[in-house]
């Protein structure tokens, strides 16, 4: 359905995420992958929203003067926040062991932003999601560790994964966000894109 009304549209989806891919795919559209190095860096002051927000629009900003007239290029960023800070993807086991300790038995945000630019305009959408967690044994996350090694994941856990299905108690929100795309918002976005 969104593949005709696009039709007229050159649809570029600048993330290396398997799980975002796959998202486009199940909404039937048709897309190339366009992938560029950027730093993701963003300044200190910034927090939860803040964050995701700059850093899709950095990604997007990674292609300016690169675009078609049809072209739509879309970037995203997605954290997990925490008690007042971003925890993103772990660097190792044990720094993996310490970001899923500290979300048992506790709540806390998943905030993805998508930014979808053309030659002539840039909007930014979000989506946050509220995941609670049970208490976890240190076994339990470190066997999640070990089997799914999750590090290239924000906080360091896949919901759709082992640890979701034994630890999650609790959603508010999307959970396709929590997944890695709030496929709901691009949907409409394109839709209104696309008139």
């Amino acid at each position: 359905m969104l593949q005709e009304k696009l039709k007229d549209h050159h649809i570029i989806l600048a993330s290396a995420s398997p799980r975002r891919q796959q998202f486009f795919r199940e909404l039937d559209l048709n897309f190339e992958i366009r992938l560029k190095p950027v730093k993701e860096e963003y300044p200190s002051e910034l927090k939860d929203l803040e964050i995701t927000n700059f850093l899709a629009e950095l990604k997007a900003a990674a292609f300016e003067g690169e675009l078609n007239t049809n072209d739509i290029l879309i970037t995203s960023d997605t954290i997990v926040w925490h008690e007042g800070k971003a925890l993103e993807k772990p660097a190792d086991p044990a720094q993996a062991l310490e970001m899923i300790k500290a979300l048992g038995g506790k709540t806390h945000e998943v905030i993805t932003s998508v930014c979808f630019k053309t030659p002539e305009k840039k909007q930014t959408v979000h989506a946050i999601t509220r995941v609670t967690f049970s208490e976890l044994a240190d076994d339990e996350i470190k066997y999640y560790i070990e089997k799914f090694r999750p590090f290239d994941k924000a906080g360091a856990y896949g919901i759709q994964e082992w640890i979701g299905l034994i630890g999650v108690e609790y959603i508010e929100g999307s959970y396709f966000n929590v997944v890695g795309l709030p496929t709901h918002l691009v949907y409409r976005t394109l839709l209104e894109m696309a008139e």
